[in-house]
């Protein structure tokens, strides 16, 4: 399947957006999960600017497209895709992590337009996507569900049982994405719990399988306009290759930037990197 120059550069300069919108939440702060935030952004640039049903001003319609952040910890980086989106506001982006905000650190269901489900406690978000994708069918709603998890979450039993569920109940209206950046709060994901060879695993459990390089536009939108034109009965994963920091140099090369605390001029500098290369 072909992409367009006109949808790619269009993704390209959504991403671009979605990286400016974190570093400035970070600045708020001072400090946060911005190394995943600048990795992840050309998938939710592709989810929000290509793939996603979805209307801005009602987040409860029927008829969406149901993206479950599993990891919760990346809220900084759907935030910035939910303002891309205009699903919230720019303005908004000035409150976070502050008290009586609608973005809190980590995911909460409760607080912001479009967030689906409560994330952080990892492993969570497959077993649910499962239950919604479950009820999607029995309703003959012909949404997508999208389970968005790191690579950490493969840890977790829950998340492996979700997989044999998805695919004994033959789920092809669920579509999970899995970062891989290989970082962990305890250090490197690959040395926590080896998870190679990840695509046989995930095939030997029934699902449809794609591993791009998830920093490379054009394999990501190819990948989801694939997992969406399946016509068979099988789950579908995408296995998604990113690097912590995309896009600001001097953050992409840090040793530990699982969890990034940036002093106050080099939030400036982030932001003059980032604009350059789009120059």
């Amino acid at each position: 399947m072909s992409v367009t120059n006109d949808r790619l550069s269009e993704v390209a300069r959504c991403a671009y957006r979605i990286r400016r919108y974190a570093l400035r939440m970070g600045e708020v702060q001072g400090q946060g999960y911005i190394g995943q935030a600048l990795g992840y952004a050309d998938v939710l640039a592709v989810a929000y600017g290509h793939a996603l049903k979805f209307r801005p001003g009602e987040s409860g319609w029927d008829g969406r497209d149901r993206f479950l952040l599993s990891h919760g910890h990346y809220a900084i980086a759907f935030y910035a895709a939910l303002i891309e989106a205009r699903i919230i506001g720019e303005e908004e982006l000035e409150t976070y992590g502050s008290d009586d905000s609608r973005l809190p650190m980590s995911g909460m269901a409760s607080y912001t337009p479009g967030m689906e489900m409560s994330g952080g406690s990892l492993g969570q978000g497959l077993p649910i996507a499962v239950g919604m994708a479950l009820a999607l069918r029995h309703k003959k709603n012909p949404a997508f569900v999208y389970n968005s998890m790191s690579d950490g979450e493969l840890d977790e039993g829950s998340t492996w049982e979700g997989a044999m569920a998805a695919a004994h109940h033959g789920l092809g209206n669920l579509i999970c994405i899995v970062d891989i950046n290989n970082q962990q709060a305890d250090g490197a994901s690959s040395k926590v719990l080896g998870f190679e060879p990840l695509a046989d695993k995930w095939a030997s459990f029934g699902w449809h399988v794609q591993r791009v390089d998830g920093n490379h536009l054009p394999a990501v939108l190819r990948a989801f306009d694939t997992a969406r034109q399946l016509t068979d009965a099988k789950p579908r994963v995408i296995l998604c290759d990113t690097l912590m920091g995309k896009g600001v140099p001097f953050l992409e090369t840090r040793e530990k930037n699982h969890f990034i605390r940036v002093d106050p001029p080099e939030w400036q500098e982030a932001l003059r990197v980032l604009d350059e290369s789009q120059n």
